[in-house]
């Protein structure tokens, strides 16, 4: 009576779950998509007909793209026993529970036990640690989904036990072809009731969904269960019930993961690359998304710092200004200070020039530090008894407020750390700089450019026609 009873119930949820989960395909023939692992020919699929899967596997892409699909189309094919875990829900002990009926099941019926994990990057380094001996030693064959990157989010160890396969997001054929499936199929689709999809509504819930076949089919599913029968019948899905059973359009991106760190990174790109239009583009999903407009304003404060730098050295005031405005008033109104500085360092003249403190970083790294000249050095303490400070010139003393002195250590004298861009504001530095050096080097008795250190053949060429 009891099994009666469970069977019942299991039809009753069977029947009663949502479109999406109905229409799972149960073989790869039903499946759609990703044809660059499982079409015809493909090695993943010979290995899945053949029941034959040669090692772990990692299954990683967006959501509604097949990956716990696949999953379970594996289980259908498979002889071996199938066990599911959510890393979700589940934690260390239930994974105990399975590897010892794996164990146990291995030992007596010399059976063996595929485990699929779904959202297996949940688990953190000492869960993922407590499963790899077991995928190590054969006791069960992993099956990994993970929307994340599993380079980063799942341990080294067992990537390098299982081979990786990249689901792509759906394309807008493929997913037509499912909201179709789910029309004709009279036992687990609306096949058997009378509903008409007008083009404009199909086109609407395929271009909103993003490639995410699970969320295509949610609105196909609120849209026809909401809409009442007209006279004749019939469930007509216009583009108005469309656009209200699939308002806005779904963003992927986890603050977390490689959406925020793809997107972010294609954001500094475009306004480094001075693409304002891709600029404002990133930065609208940013903020669509929910991202903090702090980081991103962050993120402006260095790259005005980085690739702006002197080429336009408001830029740092803009992007400075623009972190202080938004911290006055916020979202919405905030947004207006966010864009005016992407907008000032996209369109800006750019330049790294600021990178040079690198340079002089390397060589202290590389040779020490060298001795402060005598004449530069503080003269309040030591100048009576050392003769601190002797023979300082302070450069306003002099006309043009420049004096050609020794700055660097003797052994650096002439190395040139940094050089000035030919773009924006460092064409008047680099006029400047390059007289004031020029005349430093004859103060210091440097009477040939060729005698300098770490001068390319390049800086002499273009010092040589400047001083002409």
């Amino acid at each position: 009576m009891t099994d009666l009873f469970d069977h019942a119930m299991q039809q009753r949820m069977k029947d009663e779950a949502p479109l999406a989960a109905r229409l799972r395909p149960r073989t790869l023939d039903e499946y759609v998509g990703q044809e660059h692992i499982v079409g015809p020919g493909k090695l993943l699929r010979r290995a899945i007909e053949a029941d034959r899967l040669f090692s772990s596997i990692l299954l990683w892409g967006p959501p509604g793209t097949g990956k716990t699909t696949l999953a379970q189309v594996i289980a259908n094919r498979t002889q071996s026993h199938f066990e599911t875990l959510s890393a979700v829900l589940a934690g260390k002990a239930e994974l105990k529970e399975v590897i010892d009926a794996a164990q146990e099941r291995r030992r007596l019926h010399q059976k063996k036990t595929t485990l699929f994990v779904d959202e297996v990057h949940r688990w953190n380094k000492a869960q993922q640690d407590a499963l790899l001996p077991h995928v190590e030693n054969g006791t069960v064959l992993l099956i990994g989904a993970t929307t994340e990157n599993p380079y980063f989010e799942v341990i080294g160890a067992l990537v390098s036990r299982s081979r990786v396969f990249q689901l792509l997001p759906l394309t807008g054929e493929q997913t037509g072809k499912i909201l179709d499936k789910a029309l004709a199929d009279p036992d687990r689709g609306y096949g058997n009731r009378r509903v008409v999809l007008d083009p404009e509504a199909r086109a609407h819930l395929i271009d909103v969904s993003g490639g995410d076949a699970r969320n295509a089919l949610n609105a196909l599913e609120l849209a026809v269960e909401s809409t009442p029968p007209e006279a004749d019948g019939v469930i007509h899905i216009t583009l108005d019930v469309a656009q209200e059973s699939i308002q806005r359009r779904a963003v992927l991106y986890d603050k977390d993961g490689d959406a925020h760190y793809d997107t972010i990174s294609a954001f500094i790109k475009s306004v480094r690359g001075s693409d304002p239009d891709a600029a404002l583009y990133w930065l609208a999903k940013m903020l669509y998304a929910g991202e903090d407009p702090r980081f991103i304003l962050r993120r402006l404060i260095i790259l005005a710092g980085e690739d702006i730098g002197l080429a336009d050295p408001m830029g740092l005031v803009v992007a400075a200004s623009a972190m202080q405005t938004f911290t006055f008033i916020g979202l919405p109104e905030g947004v207006y200070p966010i864009v005016e500085a992407t907008l000032y360092l996209a369109t800006a003249p750019k330049s790294n020039t600021a990178t040079s403190y690198f340079k002089a970083f390397e060589r202290i790294e590389q040779e020490g530090v060298g001795d402060v000249p005598v004449h530069l050095k503080d003269n309040n303490r030591d100048a009576a008894a050392l003769g601190h400070g002797k023979g300082y010139v302070y450069p306003h003393m002099s006309e043009d407020h420049f004096t050609p002195q020794q700055y660097l250590p003797k052994e650096l004298l002439g190395t040139y750390f940094y050089k000035p861009s030919s773009v924006g504001y460092e064409v008047a530095v680099a006029d400047r700089l390059s007289r004031w050096r020029e005349a430093q080097r004859k103060a210091l008795g440097i009477t040939r450019l060729e005698e300098i250190p770490d001068l390319t053949q390049e800086q002499i060429d273009e010092m040589k026609r400047k001083i002409k």
